[in-house]
């Protein structure tokens, strides 16, 4: 596995300095375009030009990928990104056609209370995974078919699900009271799970378990301050991350901003090196993306500059770094400077810059998204 990890770094170095030389791009601009690789962002508006900022900063730092909302944050009277298929399907094909590279074209689509594409819009309704967990294996695999099929007319290639978190707290408004859970049994959580990631793989859309080390024990919610789950957290928790990774099918895995002390006394999990790379990676075997849920969340954009957010998640083990833009707005530009600035400044290795860029082309080549 070293062997392999190291042979992985050379390779993808070697196309690095290859590529600057061939195309004779000055370092910093090559660079920066590494960080892009590395960026999912959120931005405004139903509709693009070649003049849109999005396209503009697609196009300048090769972003990864992008997150598509229904309505603002803020203000749910207001549309953002979506609102019916056709318009939603012109939208997606714009990004495509104007992106210089392969792009994740991202959204939150369990099902439920949790869903960017939904009825009111004209799209097909799917329940949560509480009321999926009631059916049996072949009406869930229908629903899931189904819900895979709308993305993909749609042109999503990324969909934030399934939710692996286990039902352990029922007092937990953000997991058990959205009904985003399908169980406290891990092996039923799996079950449906693993049906929902097979629908998407059919069509080629790539899934993403979340929240990582688990989220359904808490008692708070990370989007608006600081979790701490040291009490309520257990073992078990991590039973379907083990058994979906054993499968072989896991491509992204979702961080949660949730504290627990007894795995890292300092730093929630989404900038803890040691839940992201020593629990995930070394304990339980996961080498695929690890992306961040969305670093304007209260539980880390009250407690970390950007400089600190960006620095301890890259070098915890994170490759994908989520800004939805919709609790804050953050520049592209701004985003990219910094994390250029850590990495010159050594804060930040060029090595986990690599790495992480290897892995995002390794899931875009897995999932044959040109």
């Amino acid at each position: 596995m070293l062997f392999l990890k190291l042979a992985t770094l050379f390779f993808t170095l070697t196309l690095f300095f290859q590529n600057a030389y061939a195309s004779e791009m000055p370092q910093d601009e090559l660079l920066k375009k590494m960080i892009g690789r590395m960026l999912i962002v959120g931005f405004e508006s139903q509709s693009i030009t070649k003049d849109s900022k999005i396209v503009k900063d697609m196009q300048k730092y090769h972003l990864g990928g992008v997150i598509l909302f229904d309505r603002h944050f803020n203000d749910r009277t207001k549309t953002k990104n979506i609102s019916s298929p056709k318009q939603l399907k012109t939208l997606t094909s714009s990004l495509n056609s104007f992106a210089k590279k392969p792009l994740l074209i991202s959204v939150d689509q369990e099902g439920g209370k949790v869903a960017r594409l939904k009825p009111a819009y004209g799209f097909e309704a799917t329940p949560s995974a509480k009321v999926v967990s009631e059916m049996d294996a072949y009406m869930t695999k229908r629903v899931y078919d189904n819900l895979a099929k709308t993305l993909q007319n749609a042109g999503i290639n990324c969909n934030f699900a399934p939710v692996v978190d286990l039902a352990v707290n029922p007092q937990n408004r953000v997991i058990s009271g959205l009904k985003r859970s399908y169980s406290s049994e891990p092996k039923e959580v799996a079950k449906y799970a693993k049906i929902f990631m097979d629908s998407l793989q059919e069509r080629n859309i790539i899934s993403v378990l979340k929240h990582f080390p688990g989220h359904g024990s808490s008692l708070e919610d990370s989007h608006n301050g600081f979790v701490d789950i040291s009490e309520t957290w257990g073992e078990t928790e991590l039973e379907p991350y083990i058994e979906l990774i054993h499968s072989g099918g896991v491509s992204m895995i979702m961080t949660a901003h949730v504290f627990n002390r007894y795995l890292d006394e300092l730093y929630p999990a989404t900038l803890s090196y040691r839940v992201n790379t020593e629990l995930l990676r070394e304990k339980l075997g996961y080498d695929g993306v690890i992306v961040s849920d969305d670093l304007q969340m209260g539980a880390i954009a009250k407690h970390y500059t950007l400089e600190e957010i960006v620095t301890l998640s890259i070098n915890s083990g994170v490759d994908m770094l989520l800004f939805g833009n919709q609790l804050a707005k953050q520049d592209t530009r701004e985003l990219v400077e910094t994390i250029m600035a850590q990495v010159k400044n050594g804060s930040i290795s060029m090595d986990r810059i690599v790495e992480s860029n290897s892995r995002v082309e390794q899931l875009f080549t897995k999932i044959q998204i040109k």
